[in-house]
């Protein structure tokens, strides 16, 4: 195990075993003779990757037939356009619910598009909560609604889906991908950057209700319609093939310790181990409303700016790295997504509780 432990928001820890199955395999997979860095994403073996990574993906999260998979690029970001672009077509509304940064930005590039409200929204509190909404709050004749599920920056997590009187919900799902059974049908769209549970950065999975396909506006760039992204199985260009193959390792090692249940039963474990601590301590407070906390993104605070950058400075020298909370919001923010083991957490909380006595 390694001695330094990474608390990042995103890119992150992968896990030790992914690692040294990709170390044996950088210069030769399979016997090919090749890393999968070099060979074409058109080759037999890649073809395997691609569609493994895919099969794997649909039995761990029980994706039903009628959704496709597609292994895309551009990041989260991108897809901030690519949503309005093909599915804001119909009445040309679309309804947003704003709970942090992320969704802040989706709903503002979605207003290039079309006529986008804001249904909802935290920001009154530092979006430290969920706002509570019901249906007759979303507009009967939206395209679509939408939400960041797990909230990166504030630490806030959806425990209850929307219900959006059956209008098409859309969900970026990029912290907390993989961290515990999701029902995928519940959705029109779930879609979520890998760099957080699933793989290095540049891909982005997306998830997609087959009838959703096929409406996109006719100045879609190509690289953003999700239709010929299909039509192509995701090789309509070249897809970042070593990223994918990580994936599939990712997603052998969830399957090896008991899929998405078991994945939840040990990320609940952890993150109790540190709000625990949190509740507890008379130095550190957490940020969150705890009916909306996330198990994947925890922040906190001393009270005293000083405090928080000594704490930052000392924690780092201890090995636990990247505790630094983002720069909007400042304190700490400690990421224990799925490749952080239990041990990480109780070596932080155990350094938490000594620079506890020694600063009180």
């Amino acid at each position: 195990m390694r001695d330094v432990f990474n608390f990042s928001a995103g890119p992150s820890m992968l896990p030790e075993e992914v690692l040294k199955i990709a170390a044996l395999e950088m210069l030769d997979y399979k016997g090919s003779q090749q890393s999968v860095m070099e060979m074409s994403h058109r080759s037999k073996l890649f073809d395997g990757i691609i569609k493994e990574a895919e099969a794997l993906l649909r039995e761990l999260m029980e994706i039903p037939d009628n959704y496709k998979v597609l292994f895309l690029q551009g990041g989260a970001s991108a897809q901030f356009s690519a949503i309005p672009l093909n599915f804001m077509n119909g009445s040309g509304k679309a309804d947003y619910i704003i709970t942090g940064q992320w969704a802040k930005k989706a709903y503002e590039e979605a207003q290039k598009y079309g006529d986008v409200k804001a249904v909802a929204s935290s920001k009154d509190k530092t979006f430290s909560y969920i706002p509570k909404t019901k249906k007759e709050d979303f507009r009967k004749d939206a395209d679509y609604a939408y939400i960041c599920l797990n909230n990166t920056i504030y630490g806030t997590v959806y425990k209850e889906i929307p219900d959006t009187g059956g209008i098409p919900l859309i969900a970026d799902i990029s912290s907390n991908f993989l961290s515990e059974p999701l029902d995928v049908s519940k959705f029109a769209m779930v879609y979520g950057g890998a760099q957080k549970n699933i793989a290095p950065a540049g891909l982005v999975i997306a998830i997609i209700r087959e009838d959703m396909l096929g409406g996109a506006r006719d100045i879609t760039p190509t690289m953003m319609d999700y239709k010929i992204m299909s039509d192509n199985d995701s090789l309509y260009n070249t897809p970042p093939c070593y990223t994918i193959y990580i994936c599939k390792l990712v997603l052998d090692w969830i399957k090896s310790i008991g899929g998405l249940s078991a994945m939840k039963e040990r990320n609940e474990k952890k993150a109790k181990l540190l709000y625990d601590f949190l509740d507890n301590s008379k130095l550190f407070k957490g940020t969150v409303a705890k009916e909306d906390r996330s198990l994947m993104n925890v922040p906190f605070i001393t009270g005293s700016d000083d405090l928080d950058a000594k704490f930052v400075k000392e924690v780092t020298e201890a090995g636990l790295v990247n505790l630094k909370g983002h720069r909007s919001v400042g304190g700490m923010r400690a990421s224990i997504y799925n490749a952080m083991p239990y041990e990480g957490v109780l070596k932080l909380v155990e350094f938490m509780k000594n620079f506890e006595k020694e600063n009180l």
